[in-house]
This record gives C-alpha cells, sequence and structure tokens, in this order.
C-alpha cells in the first residue's frame, strides 16, 4: 500500500505542476485543463480512501473528493458551473471540519493556549470583514459567498480546536494554505480589475490552495495515526 500512496501523490504533484505552468493563469483552462486540475487532487483522494477503514477517516477522503469535484466545477464556464464548485467545496470543508472534530474527541481536546485564542479571534475578523470588502462586491451570489465564507471560517475553527498530536501542525498549516488560497481567489474574481495582478493571483493561489490540500491530507494520516504514504 505505501508504493502505491507513494505513486499516487507524486503523480498528483506532477499533474498540480503541469496545471500550474500550463493552465491556472488562464481565464478558461479549457476541458484538457480541466482534466489535469481534478486530477491533481483527485488522485490524493484516491490515496486517502486506502485509509477509509480508520475511524471517520472516511470524512477527510470524502472533503478532498469534493474538493476534486469542486476543481472539475470551477475550471468550466458560466455561473451554474461556478455555483456547483462553490457547493462542492463547502460540503468539502464541513467533512473535514466534521473529521477533525471527531478525531480531536477521540484524543481528547487539551483545551485553548494563548495563540489558539488569537488564531480563533483572526479567523472570526476575518470573516466578518468579507462583509466589507467582498460581499458588496458579490452581486447575486451574495448569498452563497456568505454561505461560503462561514463553511471554510468552520474547517478554520476545527483545525484550532485541535489537540496536541502528530499532524496538528501540519494541518493548521494546510488549513492557512486553503484559507489564504481562498482569498486570493475571491480577490481575482470580485475585487481586482487588471489583468496583470489577475494574473498573478492566479499564479500564487494555485500552489497555496494545492498544497494546502496535500497537507491536509498527509497530516490527517499523521493525527489519526498512521505515518502516512
Amino acid at each position: 500500500m505505501a508504493d502505491l500512496s507513494e505513486g499516487l501523490v507524486f503523480a498528483a504533484l506532477a499533474a498540480a505542476l503541469v496545471y500550474w505552468l500550463g493552465y491556472c493563469w488562464r481565464d478558461q483552462p479549457g476541458p484538457v485543463g480541466a482534466v489535469v486540475k481534478t486530477v491533481s487532487t483527485g488522485l490524493l483522494a484516491a490515496m486517502l480512501w486506502q485509509f477509509a477503514g480508520l475511524p471517520m477517516f472516511w470524512t477527510i477522503a470524502l472533503g478532498m473528493t469534493l474538493g476534486a469535484a469542486g476543481d472539475w466545477f470551477l475550471a468550466r464556464r458560466g455561473e451554474a458551473a461556478f455555483l456547483a464548485g462553490m457547493a462542492a467545496f463547502g460540503a468539502g470543508h464541513l467533512a473535514y471540519a466534521a473529521g477533525m472534530l471527531a478525531r480531536s474527541s477521540a484524543i481528547g481536546f487539551d483545551g485553548q493556549s494563548v495563540a489558539e485564542d488569537i488564531a480563533l479571534a483572526w479567523l472570526l475578523a476575518l470573516v466578518l470583514s468579507t462583509e466589507v470588502w467582498l460581499a458588496p462586491r458579490t452581486g447575486a451570489l451574495r448569498w452563497p459567498v456568505r454561505a461560503y465564507v462561514l463553511l471554510i471560517g468552520a474547517m478554520g475553527v476545527a483545525v484550532v480546536l485541535l489537540p496536541a498530536a502528530p499532524g496538528q501542525w501540519g494541518l493548521g498549516l494546510g488549513a492557512a494554505l486553503f484559507i489564504a488560497s481562498d482569498l486570493m481567489l475571491a480577490l481575482r474574481l470580485f475585487v481586482v480589475s487588471d489583468p496583470a495582478r489577475q494574473r498573478l493571483l492566479s499564479l500564487s493561489l494555485w500552489p497555496a490552495y494545492w498544497l494546502g490540500q496535500a497537507v491536509i491530507g498527509l497530516s490527517a494520516l499523521a493525527f489519526w495515526g498512521m505515518s502516512g504514504p
């Protein structure tokens, strides 16, 4: 299983690099780009499903699978595809949060440190701030975007509440990268209009997103007591 898992991770990394170098900066990556994008996270999901027998670990595999579905939809044209992608990612955040909270409960919550309290305050401030700089610019998508902001905020809270255990800091890093990529995507879609700055955001958000997903998946294995692929 270890050889297969390592092969899937390296293949996923290769697909992610191809998408970054050849497609992520385009307004529309086209059918081939959409497939490459989806494969890069779909292979990570396939790796995680091998460990679905661990208690509640299927939620992490499901979260990654929903992320791959979201990648596919967001690479397609039209508002319907965008809404489907946002719904898939939102459900994925819920799956991640549910799995992390279940595993944290099994390990035993260990209380909050000052740093964790600061992180929670930062998350709350970030969620509230979107009402100022994001929501007014989203037009008819205002309520779906608001719902998505709350869902990724919920995942962030679940990460902050993780007890001290192997994989804890990796999950925190992965979630931070994921949230950063969502912030850059929001700026790219709704705030920034300059084409050069949009391109820079696209080139920055893709590695943040994919690395965030990969780090979450691999760190979750450690948090569930596995040594990883």
